[in-house]
C-alpha cells in the first residue's frame, strides 16, 4: 500500500536529535515558554522574514488571538465582519466565531481553490473589517490584488498559512500558522504559531496567549492558556532547516503529476509557478470522485478528501444549511487528495501516476 502520508518515515531521520533534545529539555527543567521556545519563535519569524513570531497552543488558536489582540487593540469590535473563503477547513470560520466577529463567505476560483479577488470585492459592505485569505493545500493566494483591495476598504488582512509553511509571504497584518503533525512543517503533537510586523499586536497577543498577562500575577487582559510548549518547540528546531529541502521534494513530485498524469476524466490543479506553491497537499478533481477513490484502494494507493462537506453545508452550522455556493460544492463534491510527501519515492510516484493514466 502507497500510504497518503507516511509520518513514520518522515519522522524517521530526525529520531536521534529528538531524543537528545528531549533530554536537554528535561534536565532543564524547564517545560513552559523557555529556550527551547525562544529559539524557535526567533528561528521561525527568521524564516518567515516577520518582526515577531509568538507560539502558540495551535492554528485555530493562533487565530482566535490575532482577532482578539485587534479587538483589544480597537482595531476590531465584536459584530464586524470578517471575509473568508467559503471552502476552507471549518477552522478558518470557528476562529472568526470564537472571537465574536462575523464570518462572511466568499467563493473561491475553481481553478485555484483559493479565495476569489473579485467576489471579495463584491462582498464587501461598510460591515466588513478584515479578510480572512486561506493559502488552501499550500497554494498562495492572489496576494497583490487582495492587498490592493483590502487596503484601498481599509481593512485588515490576516493569513490563515495553516498549510503554507515555506510561502513567501508580503503585505497581511498577521499570519496563523499550524503545526500539527501531518503539515509540512509538522511538530509531534498540536502546535501553533502567530507571526506579524505589529509591534502592538505581538505585545497583547504575548499577554492573550498566557492568561492575558505579562507580568505573573498581573492580569492586563481577560486571556487564555493557548502556549507552545517547549518539547514541541524542541522538536520543531530540529525540523526547522530541513523545511526548504523538503518542501524542494514536494514541489519535484508536484511536477510529475502535473507533466505524466494524462486522463481527461481528471482535473489537475492550477498551478502556474511552483514557487507559490508548498503542495501541502497535490488535489485532483474528478465528477466520479468516489469511484476513482475506490479504484485506487483497490490498487493499494491510499488517498483523502479535504473536504468532504462544505461548511456552510456542516450541522454545526445549520443556520448556513439553506445557503448556495455552486463552485464550493463543486469543489467538495469533486476532490481528491492524492499521496504527497517528501518521502515518496521515485517508484511510488511511478505507480500512482501509471494507475491514474489507466483509469
Amino acid at each position: 500500500m502507497i500510504k497518503f502520508l507516511d509520518l513514520h518515515t518522515i519522522n524517521l531521520p530526525y529520531q536521534e536529535a529528538f531524543h537528545q533534545k528531549m533530554q536537554q529539555v528535561l534536565d532543564k527543567g524547564w517545560f513552559i515558554l523557555g529556550d527551547e521556545v525562544n529559539a524557535f519563535e526567533t528561528r521561525f519569524a527568521d524564516y518567515v522574514n516577520a518582526k515577531h513570531c509568538l507560539g502558540v497552543g495551535n492554528g485555530l488558536e493562533a487565530m482566535v488571538l490575532i482577532f482578539k489582540g485587534y479587538i483589544e487593540l480597537g482595531m476590531l469590535q465584536k459584530g464586524d465582519e470578517i471575509l473568508v473563503p467559503a471552502n476552507t477547513y471549518i477552522a478558518s470560520i470557528l476562529a472568526i466565531l470564537q472571537a465574536e466577529l462575523v464570518p462572511v463567505l466568499v467563493e473561491p476560483k475553481l481553478e485555484t481553490y483559493n479565495i476569489n479577488p473579485d467576489a471579495i470585492e463584491a462582498q464587501i459592505t461598510s460591515k466588513t473589517k478584515g479578510i480572512l485569505v486561506v493559502h488552501l493545500y499550500g497554494q498562495l493566494a492572489e496576494m497583490e490584488r487582495i492587498m490592493e483591495i483590502g487596503y484601498r476598504h481599509n481593512l485588515l488582512l490576516v493569513e490563515d498559512a495553516a498549510q503554507a509553511h515555506g510561502l513567501s509571504f508580503k503585505g497581511s497584518h498577521a499570519r496563523a500558522f499550524s503545526f500539527y503533525p501531518g503539515k509540512n512543517l509538522g511538530a509531534l503533537g498540536d502546535a501553533g504559531a502567530i507571526t506579524t510586523n505589529d509591534d502592538a499586536l505581538a505585545r497583547v497577543i504575548s499577554a492573550l496567549r498566557n492568561y492575558g498577562s505579562q507580568q505573573k500575577y498581573y492580569n492586563e487582559y481577560l486571556g487564555v492558556n493557548s502556549r507552545l510548549d517547549e518539547i514541541q518547540a524542541a522538536f520543531l528546531n530540529v525540523k526547522l532547516p530541513l523545511l526548504p529541502a523538503e518542501n524542494d521534494r514536494r514541489r519535484a513530485v508536484a511536477q510529475r503529476y502535473l507533466s505524466e498524469i494524462q486522463n481527461d476524466k481528471i482535473v489537475l490543479p492550477d498551478c502556474a509557478n511552483l514557487d507559490q506553491h508548498v503542495f501541502h497537499l497535490f488535489v485532483i478533481r474528478t465528477p466520479n470522485r468516489d469511484e476513482l477513490q475506490a479504484y485506487l484502494k483497490q490498487n493499494n494507493i491510499e488517498t483523502l478528501i479535504h473536504y468532504p462537506v462544505p461548511p456552510h453545508q456542516q450541522q454545526a452550522l445549520s443556520h448556513w444549511n439553506h445557503l448556495s455556493f455552486p463552485i464550493t460544492e463543486k469543489i467538495h463534491r469533486e476532490v481528491l487528495s492524492l499521496p504527497m510527501s517528501p518521502v515518496l519515492i521515485s517508484d511510488e510516484v511511478s505507480r500512482i501516476i501509471r494507475i491514474l493514466n489507466q483509469y
